[in-house]
């Protein structure tokens, strides 16, 4: 819950509503996410009058922001320029701008500044030490509070040009203002409110949108071994996702992975998703994972000769536990092929050699992406040609700008999307702010 009480939901009357010269100095902001928050913010700190639309209402802003890492909000990654660069898939170089005016380091600091204590932990992930999203969404509302931001819970329909203004159309009326930033998100997670309205209003608009699709998205796969195993996890593994038609591998990546009933999940699942791109078809990628990556084959070799020989009477179902979960043991004798009754002296060295290679390569055919709405956020948007990126400006429309995922740029796991909707939220906010009072 909002613990903000500037934000109850109540109507907030429109300030600018009336003719066109009334929007002069006004900046509006479409979304009421971590990229529009920010924007807003930023606006307002440069001096802005800002009004932000938020379709769910005050109450739920940062609907989305709030459910992020399971709750716990990885708000970004502690990184420089090069390694952030190489983790967003999608037109890194358009970001390097807006990157490097707000970094991770700044991030950080101002989140501390609105009295957010933070925590870094493996792999760079930064988040509140708290471990509440909550937090994070607070800090915001309050330092909208702060800055006389009004609110409003509407649904924005449409925005079009009006002289030397821009008419904002939303359920609450018509207004106007100098400056508009579009903030709405992509079209994953719809009962937050991120629905793919946002691209409809740019394309009136006349820009050009990169068709969306699901990028951090769980794969579906093949047969019923997920099925069987869903529920299990498993970390420190090696996770590979290989072209079946030539055998190449697409992506490699350490880490932790969950079986679901329809497939697969986990961190280096998601990541995996995103390099792979596209619609993925079925045969058309497999997925292996090395259960044993700080083991090599000549060492996992010896182990089970060790294991085998410590009691050469146990039958060959007893023999595994040491190395493998109970839950996944069962699958793995089946696909083995060997007789789970058979006693471990009896077995051959070409069914031990089946066990090592399974060992180091289990294997799942992939058949597909889970929706794009269960995806946590979307490759696609609006054409970053058309944005300036030292500004994140609209090139055919000036006073109009962009922010977050609604541009055609999306991150890997990690903090790095969160970061893209500081960054870019920051710079269109202040610029925004900068075209309204006349200062560009």
């Amino acid at each position: 819950m909002n613990r903000n009480p500037a934000y109850a939901p109540t109507a907030v009357r429109h300030a600018s509503s009336g003719t066109p010269s009334s929007g002069r100095g006004r900046t509006a902001v479409i979304g009421g996410g971590a990229a529009g928050m920010t924007a807003a913010i930023f606006a307002a700190a440069s001096g802005g009058d800002v009004t932000l639309y938020e379709r769910n209402g005050p109450a739920k802003l940062g609907r989305k922001l709030g459910i992020t890492g399971k709750g716990r909000c990885n708000l970004t990654n502690d990184c420089g320029i090069d390694v952030f660069l190489e983790n967003v898939p999608t037109n890194p170089r358009f970001l390097y701008s807006a990157f490097t005016r707000f970094p991770p380091a700044d991030v950080m600091a101002w989140f501390g500044g609105l009295g957010v204590k933070l925590k870094v932990e493996r792999g760079r992930r930064v988040f509140p030490e708290s471990d509440r999203a909550s937090d994070i969404v607070t800090a915001l509302t309050s330092e909208l509070a702060r800055r006389g931001v009004r609110v409003c819970g509407a649904f924005v329909s449409s925005v079009e040009r009006a002289g030397d203004c821009f008419c904002v159309r939303s359920s609450a009326g018509e207004s106007f203002f100098s400056s508009v930033i579009i903030a709405t998100g992509g079209c994953s997670y719809r009962a937050t409110g991120s629905d793919g309205s946002g691209y409809r209003i740019s394309e009136a608009l006349g820009h050009t949108v990169i068709p969306p699709r699901a990028a951090l998205v769980p794969l579906v796969c093949e047969g019923g071994i997920c099925r069987r195993l869903q529920g299990l996890s498993l970390k420190n593994v090696t996770f590979c996702v290989r072209r079946v038609s030539d055998g190449s591998t697409v992506f490699e990546e350490f880490g932790e992975l969950l079986f679901t009933h329809f497939g697969l999940s986990g961190p280096v699942v998601l990541t995996a998703s995103s390099v792979i791109g596209g619609s993925v078809a079925p045969g058309g990628y497999t997925a292996e994972i090395d259960l044993k990556p700080a083991l090599s084959r000549e060492i996992l070799d010896a182990r089970l000769l060790s294991d085998f020989s410590a009691e050469l009477n146990r039958d060959f179902s007893n023999s595994l536990n040491a190395l493998l979960p109970s839950k996944l043991i069962p699958v793995f004798i089946e696909r083995t092929g060997i007789d789970p009754d058979k006693k471990v002296n009896s077995i051959t060295r070409a069914e031990r050699e089946r066990v090592l290679r399974l060992l180091k390569s289990f294997d799942v055919p992939i058949s597909g992406l889970r929706p794009v709405d269960e995806a946590i956020v979307t490759s696609g948007g609006v054409s970053v040609s058309e944005i300036n990126p030292a500004t994140m400006e609209s090139k055919l429309f000036p006073g109009l700008f962009f922010a977050g995922e609604i541009i055609d740029v999306d991150g890997l796991t990690g903090g790095f999307n969160l970061q893209i909707a500081w960054s870019t939220g920051r710079l269109a906010g202040i610029c925004a702010a900068e075209r309204s009072a006349g200062l560009v």
